[in-house]
């Protein structure tokens, strides 16, 4: 392969990826606390190839946009947003997760849980219950009250970094064996954190690397159209 098709079909390749981070970017434009991906773009040069110039455009790896989204008022006393650095801990199938999504509900037995039926965990790890009677109180620091009595507080666990949280689906986090510390935020009581992917920018990104893709479709079909007339001259010339 020619060294103009090859880079063309690395770039092609890369915003491929990109165009797959930002559709999932713009499917959970209305999640709840979602943060969206971004993608990190480097040079590829083969070992082989360190002498020349022939590098190819990839992308290095995706990163996660921690950034906070707008909070919302929804008036639900069980909707809980966050504002300030942390996230919400919940008892996953396999140790703890952590979510921005404050969207919770109460189980049957009691158990305050996530939209999946995750518990919530209060400080120390235990599983929040409330009783069905009598509305929730939650204060700034996370205490939670009901029928004026203290039932325990919100674990809001932040990190030294969030280089390590893993995405783990459904809007919740892995730690991937980061510390985790007690989170200096507030706690905001009938409100939602909305996605932070903002959709206006979300489309000019689209329309900016469907333009890529397209230029990039050119130069792989130019580099094929001067592959096919190299090859008819020599043609040419050797009969």
């Amino acid at each position: 392969m020619d060294p103009l098709t090859a880079l063309a079909a690395s770039g092609l390749r890369s915003r491929m990826e990109s165009l797959d981070m930002l559709a999932n970017n713009m499917a959970n434009a209305t999640t709840g606390g979602y943060k969206s991906d971004r993608e990190f773009y480097s040079l590829y040069a083969a070992p082989e190839a360190a002498n020349t110039d022939a590098v190819m455009p990839v992308i290095e790896r995706p990163w996660t946009d921690f950034s906070q989204g707008t909070l919302r008022a929804t008036g639900n006393p069980l909707d809980l947003a966050l504002s300030g650095k942390g996230f919400f801990s919940v008892n996953g199938p396999s140790g703890p997760l952590y979510t921005r999504n404050g969207s919770f509900q109460v189980a049957a037995n009691g158990a305050l849980v996530t939209s999946d039926g995750y518990s919530v965990r209060g400080t120390g790890g235990a599983a929040l219950t409330v009783s069905a009677a009598g509305p929730l109180e939650i204060s700034n620091d996370g205490t939670v009250r009901q029928n004026g009595a203290v039932i325990g507080q919100l674990e809001i666990a932040d990190f030294t970094s969030t280089a390590g949280m893993v995405k783990q689906g459904r809007n919740y986090f892995r730690s991937a064996g980061l510390a985790s510390r007690p989170a200096a935020t507030a706690v905001a009581q009938g409100h939602l954190e909305d996605s932070n992917t903002g959709s206006a920018e979300a489309a000019v990104r689209l329309i900016s690397i469907m333009r890529q893709f397209e230029m990039l479709q050119k130069a792989a079909a130019l580099g094929d159209g001067m592959n096919q007339h190299a090859i008819q001259e020599v043609a040419r010339v050797g009969s």
